[in-house]
């Protein structure tokens, strides 16, 4: 490629974590292909927008950047002339999107990931055409490796499975991602030790149903059968676990993180609902009764495990008694964290045609409600964590005499983290802390003892 030919690429990835992995392989891919990766959106001659489609407010939120960044080429003050949208969004909407919104010049659906630089390089001949990169769904699963990664350098997501079977009414997921596909052991095991290479010592495993892998090839020892191998590599500090489904989540499993000393004792279940009724309609294959013993069998044989859950308000047909349930559900098992999401309409689903739908006032103060519930059981847990000592992973470099990280109950970006006062802590190091207090949900912690190093390679 002449030096002329170089194309100057901004990137912009929204949504989940499965959305991080797939704009790290793009980036990796554009580097591979000679293009300049630039921050500055200002700088560049395209513009690749990564977007999330699976609720109203995510796919509001990708269209308002996508016109904003079709108004500044258009406006011609910048040197910006091609933007690239991709992701969820194209793969739900297909060429809709591009009428519905003008000046979009390529369109590269999920299926099509590797189809970016294309779409990225293509000269098109007329400027009223778009360029579409869109395909049916593939029953394989992509390969992420070489990635460039856009998450801190010591931890990282390792993506083992994608799409989902389970059929849940309100979702949107297997339409735009598929059923279930996981990527064979010795394909996460390669992944995850390029990744290691790479200096991450802190693995978050993810899919849309982590706790189903291996059902679709026969795999019989499943996802505690995976943890077993990750277990073993070294370099890792640290492995968690997240997107577990409840109906599905074995006695193996929980075998695995208890005994596993690499994986931390933390559970990203969704539970989504705890009322029967409510369960049925949104086809969770489980029940209270079911939910309830499975949270106490965690809680019994994992010692000191930390809970984390999901959960949707304003249902259709949800009634305040329904409603009134959850909230005693909440007070009643005192999750570690949770979090509340209003029901979102999606009108090809199930659920986006039953009848009795909550308006967005009721479902906004449910939210609220539950959310107030859980702030004093998460205020009441961090108090009680109040002059006791910990380990850490430290996340950021040290500002305004603080410096993030986190304990192994605190995933990364979702969860409250521990912020550390009067320490000088290299990103990826490890140290001892003492808490001396918490700052709404986060905690303030100060060293302990000298910091253990960091395992982090190269």
């Amino acid at each position: 490629m002449n030096q002329s030919d170089l194309k100057q690429v901004a990137f912009v990835s929204l949504g989940c974590a499965k959305n991080t992995v797939d704009s790290e392989k793009m980036l990796g891919q554009l580097a591979e292909a000679g293009c300049v990766l630039v921050a500055d959106e200002n700088d560049a001659d395209v513009v690749v927008v990564n977007t999330c489609g699976f609720l109203e407010d995510s796919r509001t939120e990708a269209t308002g950047i996508i016109r904003d960044l079709v108004k500044s080429k258009k406006s011609r003050r910048s040197r910006l002339n091609r933007v690239v949208v991709a992701g969820c969004l194209v793969q739900r909407d297909g060429v809709q999107l591009s009428e519905s919104v003008k000046g979009i010049d390529a369109l590269v659906g999920v299926n099509n990931r590797d189809d970016v630089v294309r779409a990225v390089l293509n000269k098109k001949q007329k400027r009223s055409t778009v360029d579409k990169y869109l395909g049916d769904y593939h029953p394989f699963v992509n390969i992420d490796t070489a990635r460039l990664r856009i998450t801190p350098r010591h931890w990282a997501y390792l993506r083992i499975s994608e799409g989902c079977d389970q059929k849940c009414t309100f979702c949107t997921i297997p339409s735009i991602r598929g059923p279930m596909h996981c990527k064979p052991p010795e394909i996460v095991l390669t992944e995850a030790r390029e990744l290691i290479a790479d200096g991450a010592v802190e693995l978050s495993l993810i899919g849309q149903d982590t706790s189903s892998y291996g059902h679709d090839m026969g795999y019989e020892a499943g996802l505690a059968g995976l943890l077993r191998q990750l277990n073993e590599l070294d370099g890792l500090s640290w492995i968690r676990l997240m997107y577990v489904y409840p109906s599905v989540f074995t006695d193996a499993m929980i075998d695995a993180i208890a005994e596993c000393d690499k994986i931390v004792k933390y559970v990203d279940m969704p539970l989504q609902h705890i009322s029967d009724k409510m369960l049925k309609a949104m086809h969770r294959r489980v029940d209270r009764k079911t939910t309830v013993d499975l949270l106490r069998r965690i809680k019994t044989r994992i010692p000191d495990v930390t809970l984390r859950t999901t959960l949707i308000t304003g249902f259709p047909g949800e009634t305040e008694e329904h409603h009134q349930e959850l909230i005693a559900f909440i007070q009643e098992f005192e999750f570690d964290a949770l979090g509340v999401f209003p029901y979102s309409l999606e009108p090809e689903t199930p659920a986006g045609r039953m009848t009795n739908q909550i308006d967005r006032e009721t479902k906004l103060r449910r939210r609220q409600e539950l959310m107030l519930a859980q702030q004093e059981i998460a205020f009441k847990r961090a108090d009680s964590r109040i002059n006791r000592d910990f380990d850490v992973i430290v996340d950021t470099p040290p500002m305004d005499g603080f410096q993030q990280a986190r304990h192994a109950g605190q995933a990364p970006e979702v969860d409250s983290v521990t912020l550390l006062r009067d320490c000088d802590y290299e990103p990826g190091q490890f140290a001892r802390v003492r808490c001396v207090g918490r700052d709404d949900y986060d905690l303030i912690a100060v060293p302990k003892t000298i910091s253990l190093p960091t395992l982090a390679q190269g």
